[in-house]
Order: C-alpha cells, then structure tokens, then sequence
C-alpha cells in the first residue's frame, strides 16, 4: 500500500481540543466560563488523563456548544514576554468564537459590564461584526458573528 505525501480533504473531521496555559486558574475560569457562558467539564466528564491536574487545580476543561474543548493548565509562572498585551507574543493570533447575529450587541455589553480588556471594535466588515478583546492572560479572543440576514 502507498501512503500519501498528504491528508485527504476531510480526513481531519474538526478541532478536537484547544490548550492554553494560563497564570491564574480562578481568573480563567471565570472568564471562560462566567463571562464567555462555556461549560466547565465536571466529574466523569473530565478526560481521564487530565484527573490528577483537575483534581489538583491545576487543569480546568470547557466545552463550546459544538464540542470543541478548551483545556486550560495552570502555570502560575506564566510571563508573556511583553507586559503589554499588544505586542503578540505567541504564533497563534485569537481565538475566536460566533454568535448569532442577533445576541452580537448582547455579548459587547456583557464584555464591557465585566470590565474585559477590549483590543479593538465592534468592527462591521462584509463578512460580519466582531470585537476583540484580552483573556485574564493577555490571549486575544474575538466573539464574531455572520452578517444579519435581510
């Protein structure tokens, strides 16, 4: 049998999960999962190889209504090399999440009454809103959503 030089479109079916190490582990839970309203992984629902760090604090799991789980480890040394988070310190450039168009100016409004760390927006392109704003870390995050149908 000859193997590819390449996967096949599809092969890969979604994003499995998504790891970010964070500095404090009660900031980011409740950014992820009070502010952002992603649910946090409780009991049997956490993967069996992350028990022992969940168990211990040191591991948090979210899950966004598509399945995509967002690990979150503790690394309380944790220390972007840049104070200011516009300077980008690491190769991914945001996360992003959508939103219904019609809950867009709801999330603005809860991101602002939480004091969250906006980067820029709302912005309106062809292509929908989005507004981008800081993780408790620095991390930039993007809530977006598709233009309004008419």
């Amino acid at each position: 049998m000859q193997i590819s030089s390449t996967l096949a479109i599809g092969m890969l079916r979604r994003v499995h999960h998504i790891a970010l190490n964070v500095k404090d582990m009660q900031a980011s839970r409740h950014f992820y999962g009070e502010v952002l309203g992603l649910r946090e992984l409780q009991g049997e629902e956490v993967p069996e190889t992350l028990k022992e760090l969940f168990e211990a604090g040191k591991a948090a799991n979210f899950v966004t209504p598509d399945g995509t789980v967002i690990d979150l480890f503790w690394r309380p040394e944790l220390q972007p090399p840049d104070p200011n988070p516009d300077k980008v310190f690491t190769r991914a450039g945001h996360l992003a999440f959508d939103i219904d168009p019609d809950l867009f100016d709801a999330a603005v409004e809860v991101l602002r009454s939480n004091q969250i760390a906006i980067d820029h927006g709302p912005v309106s392109r062809p292509t929908g809103r989005g507004i981008y704003f800081f993780d408790p870390d620095g991390f930039l995050v993007e809530i977006r959503c598709d233009p309004k149908a008419d």
